[in-house]
């Protein structure tokens, strides 16, 4: 069946207990600033965490002018919200009307419910007599659903400092999208100058120094929502989203984090608990009552998408033979339960993952101690091989051989990470011991930052240089479940999923410094149903 460019989102079932369908993606009508209560509305709407009779809706209120984020300033006000099957609002679904204030920074959450599946709705809020921008959504089909195909927009690292959001302007612009996954670091906490574009400033930062309170915090989430392209993106789509590290601080583990000094910044607990109650407030995403963020989405009979959390439950970073420890885990143990249960149980073709962190190993100068046998030991090699980065997989070898482990115990096949954090492009085939080097257990998609620096960046030279050349080559000889990987670009991905295959397009951005920058697609690969094996792919007809 053809997927096709319409204006609505299409989902045609051909009975009861029969059928096909496609989910369709859409450009955003009557999405102007229609009466907008006088420009009360300054940080746009937002949707997330799609249900089949349900979404998630968003959006915050400036009632007065000193009511900015994190003020702490601004009277309590009542603000109505409405859901319609058109843009134009004849035909109203759900509607309601709730209070906000500055005790939860004027923001404004709402769980729709008794929504009808798979449909396309158009939502609005409602204050002084006027109305904010209007949003697009969808919400998900039945879980029994035949859908032929499901397409996301992915996304990861977006630093303001370093560049433009153009790449979440090029996938609002599309139309052909069911929804967008963010894999992490949706914000950075550094104060102005200390990480940005290859050492320029592209634009600043507020606040200007380092954020660490709840104040802070609440600001940096309304710089971010201030920026056209992550404000056309948001009401576009809907969004399912997870944190990294730089939602609270660089390489954060459970105790703590590489950029926390609590000397001078104050106790681990007071940041993270003022970080995760701002990124509450502000983003389209259903937390439970423990703070919990890892959780489950199912679209039809095609694919179900678990979302995981890597930051809240990890054991701090270790090095060495260190990193093979069974004490020490990257999920939590509740968390991997769920996981593997989760992926086990599901009746979906495609068991997607929301990884925010890489999940195959990267041996660079060494072979995995598997290989070597007694000579890995006596070198005091770690099992998966040297740990180039110990903040991924790699770093906590035992939650990624217990997982790969029971993922070929339960016969568990068509497993695909979608992942972020490390600002390059990778197209992995996962492989641990158990697996040997040629029988993967699954396939990893790795998209590239937004804006964030990656390898030419550091070294301060052009995209496509000899240097980072080299390191993509030497990374791809010594690892050969790495069959492609760009260490250069910055934009985004394209997963298409159907049932004969979950395919990546890979698209880099002309220029992140220039505001409205075009895009390339530069790769694209798959995994075929029934096979954890990667084949490349021709650039796409779309």
């Amino acid at each position: 069946m053809t997927n096709t460019l319409d204006r609505r989102t299409l989902l045609r079932m051909a009975g009861a207990s029969a059928g096909t369908a496609v989910l369709a993606g859409a450009t955003l009508a009557g999405a102007g600033a229609a009466n907008a209560a006088g420009g009360a509305f300054l940080h746009g709407v937002a949707s997330g965490d799609p249900l089949p009779d349900g979404i998630l809706l968003w959006t915050r209120i400036s009632p007065t002018p000193d009511a900015t984020p994190g003020s702490g300033v601004g009277p309590d006000v009542e603000v109505s919200w409405q859901v319609a099957t058109d843009p134009d609002f004849v035909t109203v679904a759900a509607q309601g009307q709730l209070t906000t204030g500055p005790a939860r920074d004027h923001t404004v959450k709402v769980a729709v419910s008794g929504l009808a599946p798979a449909t396309t709705y158009w939502y609005r809020f409602g204050y002084a007599g006027g109305w904010s921008p209007t949003g697009r959504t969808m919400t998900a089909p039945p879980t029994d659903a035949a859908i032929d195909r499901l397409r996301m927009g992915v996304v990861s690292c977006a630093n303001w400092e370093a560049g433009y959001f153009a790449a979440y302007r090029r996938l609002a612009d599309r139309g052909d999208l069911n929804l967008v996954v963010h894999l992490g670091d949706y914000l950075y906490e550094y104060g102005t100058g200390q990480f940005d574009a290859a050492g320029t400033v592209v634009r600043k930062v507020e606040p200007a120094h380092e954020v660490l309170t709840l104040a802070d915090y609440r600001i940096r989430h309304g710089l971010y929502k201030s920026d056209p392209d992550l404000v056309a993106l948001h009401a576009a789509l809907p969004w399912v989203i997870t944190w990294d590290d730089h939602e609270v601080a660089n390489d954060a583990w459970s105790g703590g984090a590489e950029n926390h000094t609590p000397s001078t910044e104050g106790a681990w607990a007071d940041r993270v608990a003022a970080a995760r109650r701002a990124y509450q407030e502000w983003m389209p995403v259903r937390m439970g009552e423990d703070g919990a963020i890892y959780r489950r989405f199912r679209y039809g009979q095609l694919a179900e998408l678990s979302m995981l959390d890597l930051r809240t439950y990890r054991s701090q970073q270790a090095s060495g033979t260190a990193v093979d420890d069974p004490a020490r885990t990257i999920t939590g143990d509740a968390q991997m339960t769920w996981l593997k249960a989760g992926l086990a149980a599901s009746t979906a073709r495609w068991k997607l993952v929301g990884n925010p962190v890489m999940m195959a190993r990267v041996d660079v100068g060494s072979l995995p101690a598997w290989l070597l046998g007694p000579l890995g030991t006596l070198l005091g090699i770690p099992q998966n091989g040297a740990v180039l980065n110990a903040d991924q997989w790699d770093g906590y070898n035992a939650d990624r051989n217990e997982l790969v482990d029971h993922l070929r115990a339960t016969g568990t096949r068509d497993v695909v990470f979608l992942t972020g954090d490390i600002h390059t492009s990778w197209a992995n085939e996962v492989t641990t011991r158990s697996t040997g080097l040629s029988n993967p257990a699954a396939a990893e998609f790795v998209v590239p930052s937004v804006t964030s620096d990656n390898v030419n960046d550091f070294l301060k030279l052009p995209a496509g240089n000899p240097l980072s050349a080299l390191g993509a080559g030497l990374i791809r000889s010594t690892n050969p479940h790495v069959r492609w990987t760009e260490l250069d670009g910055h934009g985004y991905g394209v997963l298409e999923v159907t049932p004969q295959h979950c395919r990546m397009d890979w698209y880099h951005l002309a220029d992140r410094t220039r505001a409205g920058s075009a895009s390339r697609w530069v790769a694209g690969f798959s995994v075929g149903a029934g096979s954890a094996k990667l084949r490349r792919e021709t650039a796409p007809t779309l």
